[in-house]
Formats: C-alpha cells, sequence, structure tokens
C-alpha cells in the first residue's frame, strides 16, 4: 500500500520528515511507529496501518512534504526485495545538504509515487550515533525482538527517549500492554542503580540542544549539522520577526524583595499542594493590569491587512528551554487563573514540550510571550518577538545588590526586565509607562488585590 502523509492538524498543509523510524526491507506491525513529523513547532509520531515489509521511502529526513503526498510504501504480509537504488544516486555526502520538495509538489499530486529514496550507510550510521544504539546488526535485532511487544506508540517512543528496551518489559496493562509507568519505573530503576558524580561530564553540561549526545569536534576538525526540524523552525521564525517587526528594547530595574519574601513565606503551602512555585506566576500576575491598561502591547500586527488586532484574552507564551530548542507553549486566559493554577500550569507545559509531548494548540494562541533566562544568569538581554504578537518581555536575574531606599542603603533583591516591543504599533514613551504600571505592582505585590 501507499501511505500518503495524513491530516495531522487543523490547518496543517504540509510537514518535515524529521526522522525515520524505519528503512527499506524492515518488517512493521501495525500501529509501529515508523516516522516523524514536525508540523508548527510540534513533533508527531506517524504509526504504520498495516503489518508488512517496507518497500520504499520516497521523502528524505529533513524534506518538507504537502499533506496527501506518498511518504511510504509497505507491502502487507510476506517480505519483499527492497527497491534498486538509482543509478545517479548522489555520493554518501549527499544527505548532509538540505533537500527540498519539487514545487510542483505543493500545488498537484503526481500521478505516480516518487523515485524512492535509498539512504546510504553513512546516513543510517549517522542516526544509530545520535540515537546512541548498537550497530545495525544488533538494532535489527532490537527491532524484531520489540515488534510482538503489546505497546502504543507513543510509549514506545518514550522508551526510545529514556533508552529503555520495551521487549525487556513485563507489561502491567490489559493483556500484558507495556505501560508509560512500566518504561518509566524501569527508567528510574536504571538511573538509580547507575553511580552518580558530584559534576556532569563536560559533554553532558553543554546546554546547546542535543550536545549531551555530541562528542566533542576534534581539533581542526569541521563538523557539519543539517539544519531541520525544531532548529530549523525557530531559526525561520527567529529571522522572519527580526526582518519583520521594527524591534527596540527597553529596560528597567524592579526591586522583587517583596514577592522573594511572599514565596518565601507560602513555600510550605506550596509543598503541601506539590507545586513547583516560581517567580513567574507572580510576574504574569502582575502583566494582566498593566496590558489591560496598555491593551497594543496585547495585540497582533496582521501585516497583509495592515490592520493592528487587539486581543480580548491573556494567553501567555512560556518561552522553554529543550534539549530539540526553545519552544513557547502558551497558558490561555491568564488573567482567570490563581497563582497555584498558573504554576501548575507552567509546570505541566513545559514538562510536555521537554518530553515531546505538546499537542499543536499547547503551542498556538499566545498573545504575549515572556522569556525567562534569570534562572541560569544574565543581568538583562534583548529578546526577539514572538511574531505576529507586538511584545516580548524579558525576565533576568534576581540578585541582592546595595540600593537606595527612603535615603539609606539597603541589601535588596534587584532585577531587570528587558521588554522587547515592535515599534510599528508601540511608541517608545507607552512601553516606559507599561514597564512603570509593571514594575509598579511587582515592587509591592499586595496591590494585585486591588488591580
Amino acid at each position: 500500500m501507499d501511505f500518503k502523509l495524513p491530516d495531522i492538524g487543523e490547518g496543517v498543509h504540509e510537514g518535515e520528515i524529521t526522522k525515520w523510524l524505519v528503512k527499506t526491507g524492515d518488517q512493521v506491525t501495525a500501529d509501529q511507529p515508523m516516522v516523524e513529523i514536525m508540523t508548527d513547532k510540534a513533533t508527531v509520531e506517524i504509526p504504520s496501518p498495516v503489518a508488512g515489509t517496507v518497500e520504499s521511502l520516497f521523502a528524505k529526513e529533513g524534506q518538507t512534504v504537502p499533506v496527501g503526498t506518498v511518504i511510504i510504501k509497505i507491502s502487507e504480509g510476506g517480505r519483499a526485495a527492497p527497491a534498486p537504488a538509482p543509478k545517479d544516486e548522489k555520493p554518501a555526502t549527499a544527505p548532509a545538504e538540505k533537500p527540498s520538495a519539487p514545487p510542483a509538489a505543493k500545488k498537484t499530486q503526481p500521478s505516480s509515487p516518487p523515485t524512492p529514496v535509498t539512504q546510504p550507510q553513512s546516513t543510517v550510521a549517522t542516526r544509530a550515533t545520535e540515537r546512541e544504539v548498537s550497530p545495525a546488526a544488533e538494532r535489527q535485532v532490537e527491532v524484531e525482538s520489540t515488534a510482538h511487544v503489546l505497546a502504543t506508540p507513543a510509549t514506545r517512543k518514550l522508551a526510545r527517549d529514556l533508552d529503555v528496551n520495551i521487549g525487556g518489559l513485563t507489561g502491567t496493562g490489559q493483556h500484558g500492554r507495556v505501560t508509560k509507568e512500566d518504561v518509566q519505573l524501569a527508567y528510574e530503576t536504571h538511573q538509580a542503580a547507575s553511580p552518580r558524580t558530584s559534576h556532569p561530564a563536560p559533554s553532558q553540561a553543554l546546554s546547546v540542544p542535543g550536545a549531551a549526545k555530541q562528542q566533542p569536534v576534534t581539533k581542526g576538525a569541521l563538523q557539519r549539522i543539517p539544519l531541520r526540524g525544531i532548529r530549523k523552525k525557530i531559526s525561520e521564525a527567529m529571522a522572519h520577526s527580526k526582518h519583520t517587526a521594527a524591534h527596540f528594547t527597553y529596560v528597567e530595574e524592579v526591586d522583587m524583595t517583596e514577592v522573594v519574601k511572599l514565596r518565601a513565606s507560602v513555600a510550605e503551602e506550596a509543598k503541601r499542594r506539590n507545586t513547583k512555585l516560581t517567580y513567574l506566576p507572580f510576574i504574569i500576575k502582575g502583566l494582566i493590569p498593566a496590558l489591560v491598561e496598555f491593551p497594543f502591547l496585547n495585540s497582533a500586527l496582521d501585516d497583509e491587512k495592515q490592520e493592528v488586532v487587539l486581543k480580548g484574552d491573556y494567553n501567555m507564551g512560556i518561552a522553554t528551554d529543550t534539549e530539540q530548542g526553545l519552544m513557547v507553549p502558551v497558558i490561555k486566559q491568564a488573567d482567570r487563573k490563581s497563582i497555584w493554577e498558573l504554576a501548575a500550569e507552567i509546570t505541566e507545559l513545559s514538562e510536555k514540550v521537554r518530553a515531546g509531548k505538546a499537542a499543536i494548540d499547547d503551542l498556538r494562541g499566545g498573545t504575549f510571550t515572556l522569556t525567562n533566562a534569570g534562572s541560569i544568569g544574565g543581568v538583562f538581554a534583548t529578546p526577539i518577538i514572538n511574531h505576529p504578537e507586538v511584545a516580548i518581555l524579558g525576565v533576568n536575574a534576581i540578585r541582592k545588590r546595595p540600593v537606595v531606599k527612603d535615603d539609606q542603603i539597603v541589601i535588596r533583591d534587584m532585577m531587570y526586565l528587558s521588554l522587547s516591543v515592535d515599534h510599528r504599533v508601540v511608541d517608545g514613551a507607552d512601553a516606559a509607562r507599561f514597564m512603570n504600571r509593571l514594575v509598579f505592582f511587582l515592587s509591592e505585590p499586595t496591590r494585585l488585590v486591588f488591580a
């Protein structure tokens, strides 16, 4: 059967092949994950609809294909001979180049499937290194040993992400199905049994996406990594924002001493609720009345219609650092939620995007974005606007500094806030007034009761 890229979300017309989980000649079972597709910053795993043998792959990793395009051919039942390699096949270095779909593929469906993609051995070896698996022969044995295991695609993906051999687990689900809890327990048991060091290895300490799996580059050598997947989407979004919006950044400092005290005073309640309470919920609470007073900062610019769209909802995007790159899950209707609800949702969304489980809806609909590097460090930054929004707030480190208060030098918990806005919509004076209101609420959080 010819399997076409399905419609995997409202408004999604195309997807990028980020990773093939099968290759030509592989035996697959029904519901076995076979390809990872990325759309709109969300990665979706597509399972096989039937059991059979992979005859051909019709798209390369890194290629963007329209919905409805044939991407794989599966022979149901017995094993079929793999498709021969094209005579004009490129050398092994070709996969490092970013392929692109033919222009015609975006408009019309070809009458016959495109030429199959034959993966050079160097590509297979590279993928094996990236996923930290055994050599090809051992990997095939592992695939065959796990093919019979009862488990959902999501559970199989979690097992791969945690490097857990799902074939060696005893399922506790119905009919012996392996559950996510089984995988998580196996992972935690392995972690508990593993020796720990007081300091991470240099490769583990790197914060570059995927760096924990990368080996240091040999001195004098060059390493080329294809720009694709989430990294490619981030690149496109950031470049589009910088080339479209007229950025300027306004920086103001705020005395966070009272917020620090307030957070400390409810530490026991946070523990009782099993909630991780950071400073972000307090900052969001301070943002809401300031955005109500200055609605143009909670807007979007429709470039095509040349209209400013003022938003009546207050949906806070939270820029989140993940191994795959920066992602922005959105807290919907933040103005209607308590400090505790905001804290719980921030934790939940952060965990979802870091585990690759965020739905497309979790990443859409933002009206204003916060980016928080304060937990890492830094005095202030000049964040890039999350287009088509018109403003983004950079939250920086809180540090004790001597300041003058009531003509006395005292030690206070001080923080800089960095507000980047689109000057086409917001003037500098309004940005300064907005920041003054935000500082007003954060410097004395009890004022929020009357906001």
